[in-house]
């Protein structure tokens, strides 16, 4: 999966927003203002931050080791993806699925709702 896929996929996700909050190279996509992804876009080997699970975090990365504890994030909540080719594409978007439905579930009620009630 290179950036350009990547990009296509994260708009897919209902009220995904695209921002640049940390610098001009730090890709974010959010969900009620709130980060599922980050995608640093100056690196040589394309890589993703991605929240988890903590208790799947932790299988993720004994058994890929493209996976590695969340780079300059919260070790026990976010995951570093490295986009190598090691990873299947199926995985890759059930990884990031997850990503957005933990942060879309910690929304307020109003706010899911009001995200729920969108048109597509």
């Amino acid at each position: 999966m290179d950036l350009g896929e990547l990009i296509e996929y994260c708009v897919k996700f209902k009220a995904s927003t695209e921002d640049f909050p940390f610098d001009e190279v730090t890709l974010t996509y959010k969900v009620g203002g709130k980060i599922f992804i980050i995608i640093p876009t100056d690196s040589e080997e394309l890589r993703i931050n991605i929240k988890c699970n903590p208790e799947k975090a932790i299988q993720l990365r004994e058994e890929y080791p493209a996976i590695i504890p969340g780079f300059h994030m919260n070790k026990k909540h976010w995951n570093t993806v490295i986009l190598d080719g090691s990873l299947s594409r199926k995985l890759l978007h059930e990884l990031i699925s997850h990503s957005y439905e933990l942060v879309y579930k910690t929304l307020t009620k109003a706010k899911r709702e009001e995200i729920s009630n969108m048109e597509e």
